[in-house]
């Protein structure tokens, strides 16, 4: 790395010396400026079920929440689910280790940290005027059916509509019986989209159409609705219309095969529906999830995904503008979570192991410029790199991040607001299993 990079990098990383979330927050002060009067901060991860992103999103959560008047913390999990871990962590019952295999899908919450996280939520909304509410923002079933987000609204018209709910219930519900019983496996959704795409023409077009009459219903009928539960209507309608999100992401994995036209990512479109929907309810909110879907940035990872793919960063910027500031993570290697088919085992089914992953030596990433640097754990205001000189050179030269193993095209300037760079990461800390075979 050449002389100018360098000694400009040194002198504008802010250096951390933890992300215990317990350790307070003074390191993170640089961070008021960055967020200003944000009412969204995203804050990704490049690669999932890692401790340190785990740590550093509770942490800037906590600290939002306290010193930034945060209400809401949204994450890349189902709408529908989310509703129970929401109650929870504003006092209502249920056991926690329950809702973290139920209310959090993509298997996200079944690590200490996430239960930390939540503990945390709920006791500051014991001791504390200003609550912090949980939302899931994705689709239902971890994007393989619409079914939570359908029971969901059945839920709510049971006592709104009980002579429609019953009907729906009859004609609506079998539908779904393709889906695989079999849903302890770590990869179930695998099987579940796969029945999905075996299902005849008309069966998948039937659940488009009633899914579709269920929400147009729960949208025309709100009026008369929210006299029996006004937030319960607002909410049911939403899980429908996620409901309709996934049915339509689900139908355009089918359609993909005989497609003379682009396609078009229907799930990233869905989160930023619901974090605007969420907006609604709440004035400023913590979103976290991957770098990839945050970022301000079409989405391309070569040889994988070569078609530009529409972001929910790129949503949220069109309807926010700078109402949305993004802090991507980095880092440059370690070890991370992983699971493989078990070759004689049932669908859905795998086997845990845990991968050593070496620096990156991508010149043009974003991770190899700031390993550079040398610091082991730091923070980054993009914002401040300048507009021409060397480092502005350098910078231009920078063309993707780090994916897993994989080179993901982006623009960081453009893309995100900030970044955290850890030098070494290392597994979440699951409760699960040991890493054997591990169920759903």
């Amino acid at each position: 790395m050449d002389v100018d990079i360098t000694g400009w990098l040194r002198a504008n990383l802010v250096r951390l010396r933890t992300l215990d979330p317990d350790a307070g927050y003074d390191e993170l002060e640089p961070l008021r400026a960055i967020v200003g009067d944000a009412r969204v901060v995203a804050i990704g991860e490049s690669t999932h079920r890692v401790h340190e992103f785990y740590q550093l999103r509770h942490l800037v959560t906590r600290f939002l929440a306290d010193e930034l008047g945060f209400t809401g913390f949204a994450m890349e999990s189902g709408f529908p689910e989310g509703w129970a871990v929401h109650d929870w962590v504003l006092g209502g019952d249920g056991d926690l280790d329950r809702l973290l295999h139920t209310g959090i899908t993509y298997h996200m919450g079944k690590c200490a940290e996430m239960r930390d996280q939540l503990t945390w939520m709920r006791e500051h909304n014991r001791t504390h005027d200003r609550k912090i509410r949980f939302y899931g923002m994705d689709l239902p079933d971890s994007s393989a059916s619409a079914l939570p987000g359908v029971t969901a609204a059945l839920a709510f018209l049971d006592e709104a509509d009980p002579d429609y709910a019953a009907a729906a219930r009859t004609n609506l519900l079998p539908l779904f019986d393709y889906l695989p019983a079999d849903r302890t496996g770590l990869a179930w959704a695998a099987p579940a989209i796969q029945a999905y795409l075996a299902l005849d023409a008309a069966h998948r077009h039937e659940l488009t159409a009633r899914i579709s009459e269920l929400t147009e219903r729960l949208r025309a009928l709100r009026v008369p609705y929210s006299t029996v539960d006004a937030t319960g209507a607002d909410i049911a309608l939403q899980c429908a219309v996620t409901a309709r999100y996934a049915d339509a992401f689900l139908a355009n994995i089918a359609a993909a095969p005989g497609r003379t036209y682009r396609g078009a990512n229907v799930r990233d479109a869905a989160m930023a529906d619901n974090v605007e929907w969420i907006l609604g309810r709440e004035e400023r909110v913590v979103v976290g999830a991957a770098n990839g879907h945050l970022q301000r940035w079409p989405y391309r990872v070569p040889p994988i995904i070569n078609e530009e793919q529409v972001m929910l960063g790129q949503h949220l910027a069109r309807s926010l503008g700078d109402g949305m500031v993004v802090i991507a993570t980095t880092y440059d290697g370690g070890r991370v979570f992983s699971h493989r088919a078990l070759p004689e085992g049932p669908p859905g089914h795998t086997e845990v192991f845990y991968e050593d992953v070496a620096p990156f030596t991508e010149p043009g990433s974003l991770d190899v410029l700031l390993a550079g640097a040398g610091a082991p754990l730091a923070l980054l205001d993009l914002r401040a790199v300048p507009g021409d000189g060397e480092v502005a050179r350098r910078f231009a030269e920078i063309d993707s991040t780090r994916q897993g193993p994989y080179k993901q095209l982006v623009n960081p300037l453009a893309a995100f607001d900030a970044v955290v760079h850890v030098d070494k990461i290392t597994p979440w800390h699951t409760f699960i299993g040991a890493p054997d075979r591990a169920g759903g």
